[in-house]
């Protein structure tokens, strides 16, 4: 990681350390563009193309059996089910206190309006099993589906080389509900579940992280169906005061890193002997660790960046907007007000990003690369839609007449105004 000064940096330096680098999704359409147009064309024998071509792996049933679904049961540990329910229950009650309902309003004497919470029908989640199989994705998922009343969940996720879904995939879709799960990874999923084929229903809206191929998939066909939110790869933003523990900063950078090459990692702080500190503590710690490869790649293209005061790592992040920011600052409460753009807060020192990421009870899938300016985390929100009511009275319309019959004649909709008047 290299170390920078802000107050050595010009504007045009500054914006390209805010700009990513890593979401060129050009030649990403260009390559999902044929992808679309041979599942259109072949439908389940493209998708048996594609999955053999990407995921090294002949399949011609795509649909995990009951029989799998039981094998699965066996293969996972008494230690790992007993995480995965605690990290289960935990991520239920924070989503299921987002269902709230809505009062009737009364506007004046005789007009209500409300709006009603209904449910997507029929809801697709992706979860990747590439570098990792992430399991908890499936809780982050499911669990705002279910608690939302979705009543169809399915569930796309590519299988290993021997035909088989990860197990653990399969035990945590058994927890939480889902209905189906497809063996399909990368964009023939996102195709598969927005277009249908005769063994993958088609879907309502589509969730999921993924890389760059998935991402564009994703944004192909969200003319056609909703999808969730734009997503990159990971990124982390770590405010740090001086007395903030080193370890613990080198170990929240080292845990994003390892998402993959292209995770961004950057700490701000205002002390070079801390940042020398934290740096010194990364090349420590990253000997006992696997990925690196992937660790390596992802720190070289990251930074430490020097600001003169809180306030102004707190002007930087604004302009970065991450994904992730963590707050290693000891009276972290008085900066809460200066945070407006972020995807995930973890405030204080014994706040890691891994406990959102698994099972304090918040969602991990989160928009990236900026888009946390327009776009919040995935919860019960996403998976309903909310219809609004109204109820006008004999005497509620006729309070309203004037302002309706004006406004219609001015804008020279003669038949709104008629629609009004034809009831008086």
């Amino acid at each position: 990681m290299k170390i920078l000064e802000y107050k050595n940096l010009s504007i045009q330096k500054i914006n390209s350390l805010v700009q990513r680098k890593n979401l060129d999704l050009k030649k990403a359409f260009k390559v999902v563009q044929e992808i679309e147009q041979k599942i259109l064309k072949n439908g389940d024998k493209a998708l048996s193309f594609f999955t053999e071509k990407f995921d090294k792996v002949k399949l011609k049933n795509f649909q995990v059996s009951q029989k799998e679904l039981i094998e699965a049961d066996n293969l996972i540990s008494v230690k790992l089910k007993r995480a995965i329910k605690n990290a289960f229950l935990n991520i239920k009650k924070f989503h299921q206190h987002q269902l709230l309902k809505e009062k009737k309003i009364e506007i004046k004497k005789g007009i209500t309006c409300w709006r009603e919470i209904r449910p997507i029908e029929k809801v697709g989640l992706y979860v990747p099993s590439g570098v990792a199989p992430l399991f908890s994705t499936v809780l982050m998922l499911a669990i705002p589906a279910k608690i939302a009343g979705c009543k169809e969940i399915i569930l796309c996720t590519p299988s290993q080389q021997n035909g088989q879904v990860f197990p653990a995939i399969l035990w945590a879709a058994q927890l939480c509900g889902v209905n189906k799960i497809y063996k399909l990874g990368g964009a023939q999923a996102i195709f598969a579940l927005s277009h249908g084929t005769k063994q993958v229903d088609k879907v309502d809206k589509i969730f999921g992280p993924g890389n760059q191929f998935t991402t564009a998939a994703k944004i192909m066909v969200s003319q056609k169906v909703a999808i969730d939110i734009p997503a990159g790869p990971s990124e982390v933003l770590i405010i740090a005061d001086d007395d903030a523990n080193s370890d613990f900063i080198a170990a929240d950078l080292l845990s994003q890193a390892e998402h993959g090459k292209d995770s961004s990692c950057i700490l701000l702080c205002t002390n070079q002997k801390k940042a020398l500190e934290v740096l010194n503590k990364i090349k420590q710690q990253l000997k006992n660790l696997p990925r690196q490869n992937f660790i390596k790649k992802s720190l070289a293209n990251s930074f430490i960046l020097l600001c003169s005061s809180l306030q102004e790592c707190f002007d930087f992040s604004n302009l970065y907007a991450p994904e992730h920011l963590i707050l290693q600052i000891k009276d972290w409460k008085k900066y809460q007000q200066k945070i407006k753009h972020a995807g995930s807060v973890f405030c204080g020192y014994y706040s890691p990003e891994s406990a959102g990421d698994y099972a304090s009870g918040t969602n991990h899938v989160l928009p990236t690369s900026s888009f946390v300016r327009s776009f919040s985390g995935v919860s019960v929100d996403n998976f309903v839609k909310k219809i609004t009511w109204q109820n006008l009275s004999k005497k509620g319309l006729e309070s309203l007449s004037k302002t309706i019959c004006t406004m219609a004649e001015n804008e020279g909709l003669i038949a709104h105004k008629k629609a009004v008047e034809i009831r008086l």
